[in-house]
C-alpha cells in the first residue's frame, strides 16, 4: 500500500490523477479538504491519526475507509511519519542555559512517560498510543534503512554510557566509526552518551580531517560524563564548529537508537536520525536484527553484556537470515575485565558463526573483517 506522510505528498498524489483506494495517510491534517476526500475512491483508505472535520467522519467511514483517531493531551505523535532528529528532539534548547533542556520535546516526553507509569503505565490509552508511536517508529526506520531503494550497509557500535569523553576508548571508538563511515557503512548505536556517542561523532567527523577530529574530541572532554551540566552544551559547540551540512565537508549520516526507557541519558545529538522508542526491548533487538553488517562491541559493562547474547542468540540460531560479524575491541578488557569472548568461543563451537568471532585490539583489523564479510555479503546476492 502507498504511505502519504505530508501534505505536499498528499497534494502530489492527487496532482497526478492518482486514487486514495487502499492508501494510507498517516498524521495529516485534513480539515478544509473534505470536498476532495468525498469526491475520491476511499475503499480500503486508512487514515492513521488525522484531523477530519466532523461531518467528514462520518462520510470517510461511510465510504469504506478505516479510521484511527488522533490521541488528545499527548506531547508525542503515536502515528508520526518520519524518524526524529537532534533538532527536532532538542528544540528550544540554549547552550548558554543548560537547564533549559528540561522545556525540549525530549524532557517533557520523558517526563510525560514517567508520570504515567513509566515501563508499567495502568492506562491502556497510554499503552496503546506507545505501542503506535514505537510502530511508527519502526516503519519510519525502515524506510531510511532502504536508502534510495537500495539497503544500507548497517554496522553496529555497542558500548557502555559511562565510557567518558577523553578516554582513550572514546577516541578509538570514534576514529573507527570515522574509518567505517568513510567506506560507506551506515553506523548505528545505542543512540545515548558515551561509546554511543562516540561512534555518531566518528560518522560526523568522516570527511573532515585528523586535527579537526582532535579539536572536537578536546571541546567535549570538557564536559566528560552526561552526568555534566555542560555535556549537552559542548556537543552542541562541536555542531555549531563543525556544522552537519558543510558544503565542504558534510557529515554522514548515522542512525541512533535510544529509548525513554533510559530517559535519564541524552539522546544523542551527533546521530542525524533518531529512532526513539518507549519499549526497550523492541529497542534493542530491533538494533542487533538491522546490524546484519556485523556488530562491534567496544567496552561496556551489563547492558553491552546482554546485546552481546542477544546477538549471538541471533547468530546461532539465524533467526534474521544471516550470520554476521561479532568483533569485540580490547582483548585484556573482553578476556579478563568481562571475560565474555572465551565463553562465547565456546558456545560457538560447530556453529556457522564461529568463523565470524574475532577479538583484536587493532582498528585496521575490525575494518578489514568488516569490509572482506561485506564483499561475501555482496558476492551471495549476485549469485
Amino acid at each position: 500500500m502507498v504511505e502519504i506522510e505530508s501534505l505536499a505528498v498528499f497534494e502530489q498524489h492527487l496532482a497526478s490523477g492518482r486514487t486514495l483506494a487502499n492508501v494510507i495517510l498517516q498524521g495529516l491534517d485534513l480539515t478544509g479538504r473534505s470536498q476532495t476526500l468525498l469526491s475520491a475512491d476511499l475503499s480500503g483508505t486508512v487514515f492513521l491519526g488525522c484531523q477530519l472535520e466532523k461531518d467528514t467522519l462520518q462520510a470517510v467511514l461511510a465510504h469504506g475507509a478505516m479510521v484511527f483517531p488522533p490521541f488528545s493531551g499527548l506531547p508525542y505523535s503515536p502515528y508520526r511519519g518520519s524518524l526524529y532528529t537532534p533538532e527536532e528532539l532538542y528544540a528550544g534548547f540554549e547552550p548558554s542555559r543548560p537547564e533549559s533542556y528540561a522545556d525540549t520535546p525530549d524532557a517533557r516526553i520523558y517526563a510525560h512517560w514517567n508520570s504515567r507509569g513509566g515501563a508499567n503505565p495502568p492506562s491502556l490509552l497510554e499503552t496503546l498510543a506507545q505501542r503506535l508511536h514505537d510502530h511508527a517508529v519502526t516503519d519510519a526506520m525502515e524506510e531510511v534503512l532502504a536508502h534510495q531503494g537500495r539497503p544500507r550497509k548497517v554496522v553496529a557500535i555497542m558500548g557502555g554510557h559511562s565510557m567518558l569523553r577523553g578516554q582513550p576508548d572514546y577516541r578509538s571508538v570514534a576514529e573507527l566509526a570515522r574509518e567505517l563511515a568513510r567506506l560507506g557503512f551506515f553506523l548505528v548505536s545505542g543512540g545515548g552518551p558515551g561509546a554511543m556517542e562516540a561512534t555518531h561523532l566518528g560518522a560526523w567527523f568522516a570527511r573532515r580531517s585528523e586535527a579537526e577530529l582532535s579539536a572536537a574530541l578536546e571541546v567535549l572532554a570538557k564536559a566528560p560524563s552526561y552526568k555534566d551540566r555542560e555535556w549537552l552544551a559542548r556537543a552542541f559547540e562541536v555542531r555549531a564548529a563543525w556544522p552537519l551540512r558543510d558544503e565542504d565537508h558534510p557529515a554522514c549520516e548515522s542512525l541512533g537508537i535510544p529509548t525513554w526507557h533510559y530517559g535519564h541519558e541524552p539522546p544523542n545529538p551527533f546521530a542525524t536520525h533518531i529512532a526513539k522508542y518507549f519499549a526497550n526491548s523492541v529497542r534493542e533487538d530491533g538494533l542487533l536484527t538491522i546490524a546484519k553488517g556485523g556488530v562491534v562491541y567496544s567496552p561496556g559493562s551489563a547492558g553491552t553484556i546482554q546485546e552481546v547474547f542477544q546477538d549471538a542468540c541471533q547468530n546461532h540460531y539465524n533467526t534474521v537470515g544471516v550470520v554476521s560479524p561479532m568483533i569485540f575491541l580490547g582483548q585484556d578488557f573482553w578476556t579478563r575485565t568481562r571475560p565474555v569472548f572465551p565463553l562465547l568461543e565456546h558456545l560457538a563451537k560447530g556453529q556457522e558463526y564461529a568463523r565470524y568471532l574475532l577479538l583484536t585490539d587493532s582498528k585496521e583489523r575490525i575494518v578489514q573483517a568488516l569490509v572482506d564479510f561485506d564483499r561475501e555479503l555482496e558476492s551471495r546476492t549476485a549469485r
